[in-house]
């Protein structure tokens, strides 16, 4: 009874605040630009000070004049700070007006000591982000793009104690579903499928890997609704997600956080920002992450480190180049011994129940990716960026699954070797810019995107690990002798052992957009196109596509805080393989039709997102009904939904991040007539996430307070091939809450997951059985950190 109190209260409570109308004031929404001058108390230009706008990602530096401009504003309020090892720092409040450039001049005094670090961030709008970052390359005010983009923020990540991607990350966008993982791979669904993982803009999606990036290095991560075409258009058209990786500010500081939690946790992170020459031109960022964390599971564990450093140098006042490395390592135990198999349905087994095996070698990923970006602006309105990408992943250890459970509980347990590389190469050139024609202001995007991506693995080498003891789940003996575990045979190169396991894709894109702007910025028409080309290969099976997706969006500003916006764009899916006369199979090709409202409150403190949308997939394959071993082309899904997004500091001290969808997707065409209205798996209709979190003052300054939940109801489950059953999964419910304290300097913070102890699991049935994955049960995270 209390726990469904509980869950109706806290929905009902963010409801509330998300949909009151609240006293505000006017906010304008479009872009100006603030120049000015700094000087020395004696009249003097000084160079290289940074100036940047306080809670905000907005900033730049003076040239030799001393002179300095910060473009692309969201018009609005703000607090300018200045800052130079020497000078006492400089605050200074500023007005920004769409379409115009304020002018400010500035005098910075000198200081007997090195400046006193000033954070550039603050309690208010800290859940809340006005403008995308460069990496989705378009240069408009998330106010006014036509297309529901909502991005969790490091202070989010940094709140919640989210260490990687396959933890709480899909808990803050709405209608993101994180399905059953393999230990260090994220899967995120959204809208009916799978979204891709994009890395600084990238498209990083491949079969397994890149490994899951690990929030240390991680600025913030943008989810995209739907297909966008300025950023792919050979992919699944619910969106993508970007993860756009910390960079040098130019300001000189550092912090170091020690974090200790259940399950052995232990964790130690240091970032580290700065200059490295005395002209201020060469920039650094240096993130480091060490892990050893284990299971509510025995014999499970992720032992993990990241090393990455990012040079930026400012080559004159219009060009810098910027080079960057990341290296991941993870060491766990065999890949998918999370995964618990039962004949007789889901949750029959002790929530620590596991079919691992203590002495069995650990598998371990080796993560390499780097970037090297060029940016040059043309003149006052034109910026060329180009940027190439390697990655390179490397897995070396075992798999686990089932082949076969009983009634009794007697298990087969197999175990595959599982080697695998994956390869990938990117390439990216694009040019911004704004011209004027008559009453009519244009601001254009073109680029051209290329990629090339190789994944080869073995897991061809299988053995049953029970031998001729079965392994019984209701009474489990882990005693595996040493000379039985498995013995893989790796004498041969991977390529050699691989055999046909071999994906690969190439493709190219060109692209063009234009944003039109009429009647003073009221209305805005988005008109664009993609051209893209792609060959993929299969299992051996290779096609080659080339498909144009156009795209069209409205947005129309009701007054300077709300604006409404309609979409009409297209993406489209290359697939392998044959039917059974020999004919390629047709790309999928994916609709998306979208409209939505978007509002920001309180002057901007606060914002809220309304989206409804519909996406029809066509040329999904599906079973041959007089063929079972072919697929043939005859299929279509339908997937509509509404969406809310809410996020930002709705009262004094309270911030919040809140979401509802409602998701219903559904096979809409199938040469199997019983099967159209069926679900699609992978999503739950009704899905909503809150976490609210508060911070004293007076008394109590310094002491925060967070709740959050999650919520899903009516979730679906795969539907594999053969499958007997169809249990439904119950719903989900978990609850989270955090205390904290925070000073100048230090920060203390103590997360409790799971609060109310539940059962959590996803999972599906699969042959004659059924597996699924549990999460932990209630569990804690403490973190000590220290700002220098």
């Amino acid at each position: 009874m209390i726990r469904t109190f509980t869950k109706y209260y806290l929905f009902l409570v963010c409801l509330g605040i998300s949909t009151g109308v609240l006293p505000h004031n006017l906010h304008a929404q479009s872009l100006g630009t603030i120049q000015g001058n700094i000087q020395s108390p004696n009249g003097e230009p000084l160079a290289n000070i940074n100036v940047a706008l306080q809670n905000t990602s907005l900033g730049s530096s003076t040239n030799d004049q001393g002179s300095f401009t910060i473009s692309n504003i969201p018009a609005g309020n703000y607090t300018l700070v200045a800052t130079s090892i020497g000078y006492t720092a400089r605050k200074q409040n500023v007005s920004v007006k769409a379409g115009e450039t304020t002018q400010l001049n500035l005098q910075l005094n000198e200081s007997a000591q090195q400046l006193k670090e000033i954070e550039v961030s603050g309690q208010a709008d800290r859940y809340k982000v006005d403008v995308p970052s460069p990496t989705l390359r378009i240069k408009t005010p998330l106010l006014e793009v036509p297309q529901n983009i909502q991005v969790i923020n490091r202070e989010i990540l940094q709140d919640q104690q989210i260490f990687d991607m396959l933890e709480g990350v899909s808990r803050n966008i709405s209608g993101v579903t994180k399905l059953e993982h393999w230990d260090n791979y994220a899967r995120l669904n959204m809208r009916g499928s799978r979204i891709a993982p994009f890395r600084n803009g990238m498209n990083v999606q491949s079969s397994w890997g890149p490994l899951a990036e690990d929030m240390s290095m991680v600025e913030r991560i943008e989810f995209v609704k739907g297909p966008a075409g300025f950023m792919m258009a050979n992919g699944e058209p619910s969106g993508f997600y970007n993860v756009v990786t910390k960079k040098p500010t130019g300001i000189t500081k550092g912090e170091a956080t020690l974090t200790v939690g259940s399950f052995d946790t232990y964790r130690a992170t240091t970032d580290l920002d700065g200059k490295l020459s005395e002209d201020g031109r060469l920039l650094y960022r240096l993130n480091l992450m060490g892990q050893t964390k284990g299971s509510h599971r025995p014999y499970e564990y992720n032992n993990r480190y990241t090393v990455a450093p990012v040079l930026k140098y400012q080559i004159d006042e219009r060009t810098s180049i910027t080079a960057e490395y990341t290296y991941q390592y993870a060491q766990t135990g065999p890949i998918g011994s999370a995964y618990v198999f039962s004949a007789n349905g889901y949750a029959d087994l002790p929530l620590d129940f596991t079919i691992a095996e203590p002495n069995m070698d650990p598998s371990t990923v080796h993560d390499h990716s780097s970037f090297l970006i060029l940016e040059h602006q043309l003149s006052e309105n034109w910026q060329l960026t180009g940027q190439v990408a390697y990655f390179n992943y490397e897995a070396s250890g075992s798999s686990f699954w089932a082949g076969g459970v009983n009634e009794a509980g007697d298990l087969q347990r197999t175990v595959s070797i599982w080697d695998a590389l994956n390869v990938g190469k990117f390439g990216q050139f694009f040019v911004n810019g704004e011209v004027q024609t008559g009453g009519i202001k244009h601001r254009i995007l073109g680029g051209l995107d290329l990629g090339s991506k190789r994944y080869i693995a073995d897991w061809n080498q299988t053995v049953n690990l029970n031998g001729s003891v079965p392994f019984n789940i209701y009474n489990p003996v882990h005693s595996v002798p040493m000379d039985s575990l498995p013995q893989f045979d790796r004498s041969r190169s991977l390529r050699q052992r691989a055999g046909g396991n071999i994906l690969s894709q190439s493709y190219s894109g060109v692209y063009v957009q234009d944003e039109l702007h009429f009647w003073e910025d009221r209305l805005r028409l988005t008109l664009a196109g993609r051209i893209t080309s792609s060959t993929d290969n299969q299992y051996g099976s290779e096609t080659d596509e080339t498909k144009f997706t156009p795209r069209a969006g409205l947005s129309v500003s009701i007054d300077p805080q709300t604006s409404v916006y309609a979409l009409y764009d297209q993406a489209f899916v290359p697939q392998s393989g044959v039917d059974v006369n020999g004919t390629a199979f047709d790309p999928i090709t994916g609709n998306n039709i979208e409209a939505g409202l978007k509002k920001d409150w309180f002057d901007g403190r606060w914002n809220s997102t309304l989206a409804v949308y519909q996406i029809t997939k066509n040329n999904v394959l599906v079973n041959d009904p007089d063929n079972i071993n072919f697929s043939t082309q005859l299929g279509q899904t339908q997937t509509m939904g509404a969406e809310v997004d809410v996020r930002g500091e709705v009262l004094p001290g309270l911030t919040l991040v809140w979401n509802y969808a409602f998701t219903n997707s559904e096979i809409t065409e199938d040469t199997e007539e019983a099967n159209i209205g069926n679900p699609v798996p992978g999503f739950a209709k009704h899905l909503t996430n809150g976490w609210l979190n508060y911070r004293f003052s007076n008394v109590l300054e310094g002491f925060g307070l967070s709740l959050g939940y999650q919520w899903q109801v009516d979730r679906t489950t795969w539907s594999w091939a053969g499958s007997t059953g169809q249990e439904a999964l119950p719903d989900y419910f978990r609850l989270d809450g955090s205390l904290s304290w925070q000073s100048e300097k230090f920060n203390v913070a103590l997360n409790v997951n799971n609060i109310l102890n539940e059962y959590l699991y996803s999972g599906s049935a699969y042959s004659s059985y059924y597996y699924w994955q549990t999460e932990p049960p209630r569990n804690f995270r403490l973190s000590l950190g220290y700002k220098f």
